[in-house]
């Protein structure tokens, strides 16, 4: 009788079609999502709310604004530590 062994790491699809999937329903992260959505972030004084006509777009502030709040409610101050939970963990993804 053999080893249980697992599935092969070089398949064609690891991961399911959608990476939202592996976050629970009740996950922490789809409470900030849906709380940001809901902001009128050009009311609020987020100066490049409104994307300009040149240059390279900027990140959307609506997404900065929920990593920020996902490292306070998990205590990730650091930028340097947040980009690396945006790599390793599946709910910043």
């Amino acid at each position: 009788m053999g080893y249980i062994s697992g599935t092969d790491r070089g398949q064609t699809s690891l991961l399911p079609a959608r990476i939202e999937d592996y976050v629970a329903a009740d996950a922490a992260v789809r409470v900030i999502d849906a709380f940001v959505d809901g902001l009128d972030v050009a009311q609020l004084g987020f100066r490049r709310a409104v994307e300009a006509s040149t240059g390279r777009p900027p990140y959307d502030p609506r997404d900065l604004l929920k990593l920020y709040i996902y490292g306070y409610f998990n205590e990730v101050r650091s930028s340097r530590r947040l980009e690396r939970e945006c790599r390793r963990n599946v709910e910043t993804m």
